[in-house]
């Protein structure tokens, strides 16, 4: 699967991480764009639900909570982001490559789907 060839090799960590990470983010798109909007980033990426599988629940671990905390108290973007890493974090990988994933996967669905899927994908994961 050419987007995760991407991760692998741009970002050295391996095969079930980068399927892992690229879950992680698109499941996190899936909650926030509408289904309609959500189906044209999944036909410009290929095995999307593989990757979605792929994903580790972010449910639990101190991740998990801090995202609910933040949830509850208005800072949805906090809670999104405390997710993401409590599930990289089961992955194996730091927060920090959250930031290094969102380049090469936006690039990737660009050249696939066009601008307008790469905007719709870049407005919910930045």
């Amino acid at each position: 699967m050419e987007l995760i060839s991407q991760l692998t090799s741009s970002l050295g960590i391996g095969e079930d991480q980068a399927k892992g990470g690229a879950g992680l983010l698109f499941n996190l798109a899936k909650d926030k764009l509408g289904a309609g909007d959500f189906a044209k980033v999944a036909d410009a990426v290929p095995g999307m639900d593989g990757l979605l599988d792929a994903a580790p629940s972010s449910g639990g671990g101190i991740g998990g909570m801090l995202g609910g905390l933040a949830s509850s108290i208005g800072g949805g973007d906090l809670g999104d982001l405390a997710k993401l890493a409590g599930g990289f974090d089961k992955l194996g990988l730091d927060a920090g490559m959250i930031q290094k994933f969102l380049p090469i996967v936006l690039d990737f669905v660009g050249q696939k789907g066009g601008d307008t899927v790469k905007n719709l994908l870049s407005g919910v994961l930045k």
